[in-house]
């Protein structure tokens, strides 16, 4: 199979196009590509969910005409999501097209979010495609927990597929929600793990996103104590380094790696905010934490041209909110009732 050669990083050639009400460039496009799931994770999903009819959910030739026009428009970074993306049938396809932004310079990152299940089948054609770095969720390196935090996953599975990620050139960072009284117990240990492998890791707190069994904040655990606690163990330099993303990092001098921290309650992120969020609809979410999106599909399927697909991406843009509003707090509802698997992770 033969491999992309990527052109060098540099400056973005000319000015984004995508400026909103508030002056910040959004460069970075997060996509949806099915709201389904192998997994069930405790703080994501209900364990009986009823998924969206697969009529309604975009083409991956909708797909990529829809990325297509956020590239021309200044764009710089894809990351595929889900549910699970690699559940998506014939996905690979949606990533062999995509691929051409990146031969042609356009696109500095295609990359994705996953949960690891399926990785060791794909790695190899992912970095074929030019993807170099991918986020992994492993919220537990103990296999019971760890099956029963996702109601059903293999940790073997997935570090199968970590492991065959790395041997095809791609770079891993691990993912993993911090989950008060049920992993913060690992959270030393999680990081001694990822770095010993080479990987950074990211502690994110629980996000209030749609209706869930257990109380959101009977979950929730605020990442400043998470840092504490790592604090007594290890050296921590906060360092400027960003990955396009929401992530605050730090340096630990004893290892060398990297630690993330996203905060989304405790330390909300919005100042910086770069991204927009495509659902599997074709809905466009200026605000991870708003209710408020634009109907991409019907632009799309109203004309043969990209004209008005284009016009309805300026326009959404055009009310991008300045942040959201998460609370947690027991016996409220959700802050939005959709699920984080139908937004993208």
């Amino acid at each position: 199979m033969s491999t992309i050669n990527l052109p060098p990083p540099g400056p973005v050639g000319g000015r984004a196009n995508l400026i909103d009400p508030f002056g910040r460039h959004v460069t970075y496009l997060r996509v949806s590509v099915t709201d389904r799931c192998d997994l069930r994770c405790v703080y994501c999903m209900a364990e009986e969910m009823t998924f969206l009819p697969k009529r309604d959910l975009l083409t991956l030739e909708e797909l990529d005409r829809v990325c297509t026009a956020f590239v021309r428009k200044g764009v710089r970074k894809l990351r595929i999501t889900g549910g699970e993306p690699l559940v998506r049938r014939d996905i690979m396809s949606l990533f062999r097209s995509l691929s051409r932004h990146l031969r042609s310079g356009e696109l500095s990152e295609l990359t994705l979010t996953t949960n690891g299940t399926l990785l060791s089948r794909y790695a190899d054609e992912l970095a074929a495609c030019g993807v170099r770095r991918i986020n992994v969720s492993v919220d537990s390196l103990d296999p019971e927990r760890f099956r029963r935090i996702t109601r059903r996953g293999d940790l073997a599975q997935v570090m199968r597929g970590i492991e065959a990620a790395q041997s095809a050139g791609i770079k891993v960072k691990i993912n993993a929600v911090a989950l008060k009284g049920v992993n913060e117990d690992e959270i030393e240990s999680m990081v001694a793990w990822a770095h010993g492998r080479g990987m950074d890791v990211t502690f994110i707190e629980v996000m209030p996103l749609g209706d869930i069994e257990p109380e959101r904040i009977d979950q929730f655990m605020p990442l400043s104590v998470v840092r504490d606690r790592l604090a007594q163990r290890y050296t921590l330099t906060d360092t400027s380094e960003r990955t396009g993303g929401p992530a605050r990092y730090v340096r630990v001098a004893e290892t060398g790696g990297r630690i993330g921290f996203i905060t989304p309650l405790t330390h909300n992120f919005c100042e910086s905010c770069n991204r927009v969020r495509l659902t599997c609809t074709g809905q466009l979410f200026m605000c991870l934490g708003q209710e408020d999106a634009a109907d991409l599909r019907a632009a799309m399927r109203g004309s043969e041209g990209d004209a008005r697909l284009e016009a309805a991406i300026d326009e959404a843009i055009s009310r991008k909110p300045k942040g959201h509003d998460f609370v947690i707090e027991r016996q409220a509802r959700p802050a939005v009732p959709r699920h984080m698997s139908v937004t993208g992770g």
